[in-house]
C-alpha cells in the first residue's frame, strides 16, 4: 500500500502527520524538494551509498534505508565517493567497531578535500552504545547524522532536520515498543527477500550485547507478516528469510499469542513461495 504513495501529491506546506509511516512519507516529499534544488545547483542528482556491517537484520534495514533515499531522489552509488554515505553498524564484535572508525576517518578526508557538502550518517547497533556516540562527537565532528536501531524508519525526518540546521543530528532511542514497517525497500535480489517478524531479545546471555542494543522482544502481527509475504510472492519472490534476534520466541508478546510454528505453517500456504528460511533461533 504505502510503496504506491505518490510523494508529488503530498502537501509539504501542511503540518507533518503524527501517525507512522505516513509521517515519514511526508518528510520524504519535503526532502525531495531539497534534492531538486541540489540538482538545479549542481546539474546532477545527488548520490547515496550504504554499507552494512553485521547480521541479516542489518542487511534488511539497509534495504529500507536505500529505499527511502531513492524515494527522496538520490541515485545509488557503488562507492563511498558519494554525496550521502551511510554506515549501518554492528557491535557484536570489536573488530567490526574498529573497521567503522577507520572508514569514518577515510570519509572525513574525502569530505575535507573533495566534497565539503558530503553528508555522513551512522546508524545501527553500534550507535546504541553511549561511549561510541561520545567518541564520535569528540573525534569525528564532521559526521552529520547519528541514529540507532529503534528509529531506522525515521531517516527522512532526521535528514530533513540535518538539512535545516546544518549541524550534527543525534537521535538515539534506548527502548521502543513501536514497529514501523510498510516503508520503501530496495531489495538486492529479485527472487528472495528478508521479512522481519520480530525485534529484540529477552535472553540476557552473558556473552551477548544484543538485548541492550536491539531492546526487548516485540513481535509483528501475523496478518501483517503474511500480507507482506503475499505481496512479495505477487512480485516474483520465491524465497523468504524470516528475520528476528530470536525467532523461535516469536508471538509471545502479542495480545493474542501465536507460535513460531503456526507462523511457519501460514507462510508455507502462501502460493508462489517455494522456500522458507529463518534466522536466528535461540540455541
Amino acid at each position: 500500500m504505502y510503496n504506491e504513495i505518490d510523494l508529488a501529491k503530498i502537501d509539504i506546506n501542511a503540518e507533518p502527520p503524527t501517525e507512522e509511516p505516513v509521517r515519514q512519507y511526508y518528510y520524504m516529499a519535503v526532502c525531495r524538494k531539497w534534492v531538486r534544488e541540489f540538482e538545479q545547483k549542481n546539474g546532477r542528482r545527488p548520490t547515496a551509498f550504504t554499507q552494512t556491517f553485521g547480521c541479516q537484520m542489518n542487511a534488511k534495514d539497509s534495504e529500507k534505508l536505500m529505499g527511502i533515499l531513492k524515494n527522496i531522489g538520490y541515485m545509488e552509488a557503488d562507492s563511498e565517493e558519494a554525496d550521502f554515505v551511510l554506515y549501518n553498524t554492528c557491535t557484536v564484535r570489536e573488530n567490526a567497531n574498529m573497521r567503522v572508525y577507520g572508514r569514518i576517518g577515510y570519509l572525513g578526508r574525502i569530505k575535507r578535500k573533495e566534497n565539503p557538502e558530503m553528508k555522513i550518517a551512522l546508524c545501527g547497533c553500534m550507535m546504541q552504545e553511549e561511549h561510541v556516540v561520545a567518541k564520535i562527537r569528540q573525534s569525528y565532528p564532521f559526521v552529520d547524522l547519528i541514529f540507532g536501531t529503534h528509529n531506522i524508519y525515521k531517516l527522512a525526518e532526521l535528514l530533513y532536520k540535518q538539512i535545516q540546521t546544518n549541524t550534527m543530528v543525534v537521535e538515539i532511542e534506548q527502548e521502543s515498543k513501536k514497529i514501523v514497517e510498510e516503508l520503501p525497500s530496495e531489495r538486492k535480489f529479485d527472487f528472495k527477500a528478508g521479512v522481519n517478524i520480530m525485534y529484540g531479545c529477552n535472553n540476557f546471555c552473558s556473552y551477548c550485547i544484543v538485548p541492550y542494543v536491539r531492546g526487548r522482544e516485540r513481535s509483528r502481527k501475523p496478518d501483517d507478516i503474511i500480507r507482506e509475504i503475499e505481496e512479495l510472492a505477487a512480485n516474483g519472490v520465491t524465497e523468504v528469510m524470516l528475520l528476528g534476534q530470536n525467532v523461535n520466541s516469536y508471538g509471545k508478546t502479542l495480545e493474542n499469542p501465536v507460535s513460531f510454528a503456526e507462523l511457519l505453517q501460514r507462510a508455507e500456504r502462501v502460493e508462489g513461495i517455494q522456500r522458507i528460511r529463518f534466522m536466528t533461533p535461540h540455541p
